[in-house]
């Protein structure tokens, strides 16, 4: 014979206060989801963000120098990046995935497009800065005029390049939320996600640490800058 059971209950476990009544920010609930929703989100992020930023800064860095060199070149390159800069993320976005698909490439070049601008005309204006009278003792020494960039001008333009590498970066960091419409991945994926529930803690917690992503990314770039160019930190304490 067998004995009738009564239902069986599954069990859930506890949950705290907090994520009962869904505050505005549960941290025990954030703490136990870091590593399966947050660390790879930003793991990701960041990953998103150097990619685009190390092929931004070669590609722009190197057309810096060839307009530098080839004064013509300023006007259509510079209106290109503009161009480029001028168009919303999403649009852009939009506008690949038809040739490249919902892929990383289609992000990575949308990425790539809005730091062109930025770090195009802060190495070309770092490179013009440089006083003409530098350049001529630079000739009078007997330097050649690629020794007179490689160790007169990029060092004295490596204060503005600097800062348009701070700018480029926390541009990237925020674009590459709005990436997640395209691809899963970065710490848009879990706002986006918590923004489609009434559970707060998901979608505020992604944007905290995308705050304080862009917050260290720009400190760690100050740090260099001034690591690089002390002459420039001593010059401002004088």
């Amino acid at each position: 014979m067998v004995q009738a059971a009564g239902p069986v209950i599954p069990d859930f476990g506890t949950v705290s206060p907090c994520v009962r009544d869904n505050g505005l920010f549960c941290a025990d609930w954030f703490a136990a989801n870091w590593s399966s929703v947050f660390w790879p989100a930003l793991a990701q992020h960041v990953r998103l963000t150097v990619i685009a930023v190390g092929i931004g800064f070669a590609l722009a860095f190197t057309l810096a120098l060839l307009a530098h060199f080839r004064r013509w070149l300023v006007r259509p390159l510079g209106g290109l990046a503009s161009f480029l800069y001028t168009i919303p993320p999403l649009a852009l976005f939009t506008l690949l995935v038809p040739v490249t698909g919902l892929s990383v490439l289609t992000a990575e070049i949308a990425l790539v497009a809005y730091t062109l601008m930025v770090l195009f005309k802060s190495t070309l204006a770092g490179l013009a800065e440089v006083p003409e009278h530098v350049r001529r003792a630079g000739l009078g020494m007997g330097l050649t005029r690629r020794e007179i960039l490689v160790r007169i001008e990029l060092p004295l333009a490596l204060p503005a390049i600097v800062s348009g590498l701070r700018v480029a970066t926390v541009t990237t960091i925020s674009v590459v939320e709005i990436a997640a419409f395209i691809i899963d991945q970065g710490l848009g994926s879990p706002i986006i996600q918590g923004l489609q529930s009434p559970f707060n803690t998901q979608f505020i917690g992604a944007g905290l640490l995308a705050v304080a992503l862009a917050l260290a990314a720009d400190g760690l770039i100050v740090l260099a800058g001034r690591l690089l160019t002390p002459w420039a930190t001593t010059r401002r304490t004088v």
